[in-house]
């Protein structure tokens, strides 16, 4: 490595400083702000040529004489050949066990030899580096990342009926190596949205990534932490499935995810600008226009790259990405439910029953379109139909108590057959019973209390003490039940008192019918 050249003064400066004043290299060059190995240099040189007394032996020597004995000859640096950076780059990207010292050895065996030293070689290739965009800073390997994000904007959608506006998001993910972008609009960035957008955009590349980046958005991670934040159970259910890893970006740290950034930014760009004049009357029609849109964007040639993403992706990616799973992908809602005391558990607004010994327990919830599994410490528990009906049951008979399952036997036909057999009276009592509540369940405490009384005072009085209380318009529970205990039932009915002023008629008297008019 050649000394940078110094001028003739100081040259001279060197030469007196230590011949006539005896000074040290280090402080000769800290005099002179140059480095002790460049006075080194210069007098040794000197020394060579026989100079190391101050004045100069001989006077007439000329400065000129002087400075081509004395300073080290430059050397003239060599040109190579530049380096293609772009398929350097490329070449990293797609085999992982290539390093820049192996391609420097390659361009240096190529030109038999003489090539950049490593190091110069490694500076000039960081240089480049610089000049390019941030997200190039970054080496992605071939079919390793995938970047996803929602885009900030948002595309209105009218109803044809009845005008009303909803908001469609639009979801974009972008592979690493190769810039391949895929994007779609969902109604909400909900947990089953989210999660189905993921499985449509493998199906886009045909392929799986390693990896997936995903922001700490709630329906990807339900505890955000910047080294270890906890994937939501959905969402990790997704990636066991397609064998994939989800690694989210830390919070607050836009430089992990910034194929992501610049990929929602174009999308807002080339597709969602175009369409800010377009009324849509349908996600369906959004997602059409969306897609053509998106083939012409891949299909854009990149200066950065001289190639377009679709030719980067059938180049880098395509041949690197695993294969999609013979099954394919059902959404699954997994959740943690709690078992109330009525030993069912509330999923979407509808009550599944457990075995009655899980009460108060927590449980795993698995739920697809058409089946409800539960489990408790990974083992099934309990396994239902999956219903849509908001506020109903699904009861299994085995996961009652045994006092529960004889009460399930009852019904409102069992009930009546009971009461005929003590008499008509009881039997019309017990239908009013029934048909006072919305829900005959709910009325069939009261029965059982009622025909349950026929044990303590036999079916004749039970049958006597319905009769009275029918015909007293006194029909309550308590009623009865304190008629048999004070033995009203076996006193005769009172009597209907006749008015006697209904028979007279006379011209002062209206009577009740005149008022009807």
């Amino acid at each position: 490595m050649s000394t940078k050249p110094i001028s003739m003064n100081k040259l001279k400066s060197i030469l007196q400083l230590k011949y006539s004043s005896g000074l040290s290299n280090r402080v000769i060059a800290k005099s002179l702000s140059i480095s002790p190995a460049t006075v080194s240099k210069y007098l040794k040189k000197a020394t060579e040529l026989g100079i190391n007394t101050w004045p100069l032996p001989d006077e007439k020597l000329e400065e000129a004489s002087l400075a081509s004995k004395v300073k080290p000859k430059q050397v003239r640096k060599k040109h190579y050949p530049t380096p293609d950076w772009i398929k350097i780059t490329e070449d990293l990207k797609l085999h992982k066990y290539l390093t820049l010292l192996i391609t420097w050895e390659e361009l240096k065996q190529e030109n038999n030899g003489l090539y950049y030293s490593y190091n110069h070689f490694c500076r000039l290739y960081k240089y480049w580096t610089g000049t390019q965009r941030l997200s190039m800073r970054q080496t992605h390997h071939a079919g390793e990342k995938l970047f996803v994000d929602y885009c900030g904007p948002t595309i209105d959608i009218v109803s044809p009926t009845t005008s009303e506006v909803r908001t469609a998001q639009i979801f974009v993910a972008a592979l690493g190596a190769s810039n391949y972008t895929y994007c779609e609009a969902t109604w909400s960035q909900k947990l089953e949205d989210w999660v189905m957008s993921h499985a449509r955009c493998f199906e886009f590349l045909g392929g799986l990534p390693q990896v997936v980046i995903p922001d700490n958005l709630k329906s990807a991670v339900t505890r955000t932490c910047r080294y270890d934040p906890d994937l939501n159970p959905t969402y990790h259910q997704l990636a066991t499935h397609y064998d994939i890893a989800i690694i989210p970006a830390r919070p607050y740290k836009p430089k992990d995810k910034s194929k992501a950034e610049v990929a929602v930014q174009i999308v807002e760009r080339w597709i969602m600008a175009r369409l800010r004049k377009v009324t849509f009357h349908s996600l369906k029609a959004l997602n059409q226009q969306i897609k053509e849109l998106l083939t012409e964007m891949n299909n854009k040639k990149m200066k950065q790259y001289d190639a377009s993403r679709l030719e980067l992706f059938n180049r880098l990616d395509k041949p690197a990405l695993k294969p999609l799973p013979q099954q394919p992908y059902q959404y699954t809602l997994i959740k943690t439910v709690r078992v109330s005391i009525d030993y069912h558990v509330e999923i979407e607004k509808h009550y599944y029953s457990v075995p009655y010994q899980l009460v108060k327990k927590k449980l795993r919830a698995m739920v697809t379109n058409n089946q409800v599994s539960l489990f408790n410490d990974d083992k099934l528990v309990a396994c239902h139909p999956r219903s849509y009906q908001l506020g109903r049951h699904t009861t299994m008979t085995e996961h009652m108590p045994v006092k529960h399952q004889k009460q399930q036997d009852w019904s409102p036909m069992r009930f009546e057959s009971w009461a005929n057999d003590i008499g008509f009276s009881t039997a019309s009592l017990i239908k009013t019973y029934l048909a006072r509540r919305e829900y005959p369940e709910q009325s069939y405490r009261i029965c059982i209390g009622l025909l349950s009384l026929s044990k303590s005072y036999g079916k004749e009085r039970l049958e006597a003490a319905c009769s009275r209380a029918i015909a007293t318009n006194v029909t309550s529970l308590k009623s009865i039940r304190l008629m048999l205990n004070k033995g009203l039932d076996q006193q005769p009915l009172p009597q209907e008192q006749t008015d006697e002023l209904a028979n007279i008629t006379h011209a002062n008297i209206r009577g009740n019918t005149y008022y009807q008019h």
